[in-house]
């Protein structure tokens, strides 16, 4: 078979789908890419048999079609090499010997039999839907993400979890911080008063993040127990699940938080960046301490006697309450707010903490939550 192609367009869709190829795998065929042509569609798979990626493009100069599988590292670091310009790949269906060629050279490879590259898993009969618009999916994802753990013995919380019912609701949690997005969907196979549900596994949900920018439309997402399926405009990826129950996420969040307390968000966020330099390297406590419309945040380390304090306004006119938060969590919640200001809502020391953002989109409701400290004094 033969196709002609432009080597950036190329490179681009093989880049998107290159991250899903793991380092080492369990199979040698997993470290190469699966290149179909069928008329003038070349359709390109990466794979590591946990998630899928797969994109095509339209190639001019067709003669036959087929498949081959051919190295990533040896197709990429090539076109790497080249500017815009046409090249002609000629691929022998006997032997899979490839040729590219450009207007200056010609370049020999050795492809690998396609029949050999695993099978996308089909879905099953119980198969839910789910349209959601890009922007929306995007955003949950991105403002979710930093929340997952990584914990060997509770694989459920190694992801996120998507809960459609009235709305969709993304949830990620580690134990310690637990992040909730709301938002709408365009159209569910849910039953109104029920709801269905997945958990998307870290390294698909990361995959998400880094194409997701450069779609536009809605993503048309099936799933079924094991396997969920994402189709946007450019791309597909099908992933396997988190198998197991995720946690009842709204058990968790306090209900009745007496204490309110508005404030600036990006000073909040840098006097945290600054007083926390000089917390203790192991724990990165931090002090908070609430008066009337001020809040006196510090810092120190016994072992280095080293300390640090600042104060900041505020919103508040309660009674006076002291809280200590992990500095590293607070500092990254607080980089994944969008709001001017936020709103941080609070019961007692022993408790956790609220954070809301004073502003946000009317399709975007977003709730973080922190567990906290133990304050010595």
């Amino acid at each position: 078979m033969k196709f002609t192609v432009s080597s950036t367009e190329l490179l681009s869709h093989l880049q998107a789908i290159s991250r899903v190829i793991n380092s080492k795998n369990s199979l040698q065929i997993l470290d190469n890419f699966l290149l179909s042509l069928q008329g003038n569609t070349l359709t390109m798979t990466a794979s590591d048999i946990e998630t899928t990626m797969i994109t095509s493009m339209e190639v001019q100069d067709v003669e036959g079609s087929g498949t081959v599988a051919v190295a990533n590292k040896l197709i990429l670091d090539t076109l790497r090499e080249f500017s815009e310009l046409p090249l002609t790949f000629h691929i022998d269906d006997s032997t899979l010997a490839m040729v590219i060629t450009s207007a200056n050279g010609t370049y020999n490879f050795i492809g690998q039999s396609g029949d050999m590259y695993p099978l996308l898993p089909q879905l099953g009969d119980n198969v839910q839907h789910l349209n959601v618009a890009v922007p929306h999916l995007l955003s949950g994802i991105s403002k979710t993400f930093f929340c997952m753990a990584e914990d060997e013995l509770r694989p459920v919380m190694n992801g996120i979890y998507f809960d459609i019912s009235s709305e969709l609701t993304l949830v990620a949690t580690d134990a310690h911080k637990l992040v909730r997005f709301k938002t709408s969907y365009e159209t569910a196979s849910v039953v109104e008063g029920e709801s269905m549900s997945f958990i998307l596994p870290k390294k698909p949900a990361t995959m998400l993040r880094n194409i997701l920018p450069k779609e536009s439309g809605n993503v048309e997402i099936k799933f079924d127990d094991k396997n969920a399926y994402f189709e946007l405009s450019n791309y597909t990826m099908v992933c396997r699940q988190v198998e197991g129950r995720y946690p009842n996420y709204n058990g968790v969040i306090p209900k009745n938080n007496p204490f309110k307390i508005i404030i600036d968000r990006v000073t909040l966020l840098n006097t945290l960046k600054r007083v926390s330099v000089f917390s203790n390297q192991a724990s990165n406590l931090i002090k908070l301490d609430f008066t009337q419309n001020q809040v006196h945040v510090s810092a120190q380390d016994i072992d280095f006697s080293i300390s640090a304090e600042e104060f900041i306004p505020c919103q508040y006119e309660g009674e006076p309450i002291k809280i200590g938060f992990k500095s590293t969590f607070l500092i990254e919640m607080l980089g994944n707010v969008d709001s001017a200001e936020v709103v941080l809502e609070l019961a007692d020391p022993s408790r956790a903490g609220i954070l809301l953002p004073l502003q946000e989109d009317d399709n975007e409701k977003i709730l973080m939550l922190l567990m906290p400290m133990l304050l010595n004094d």
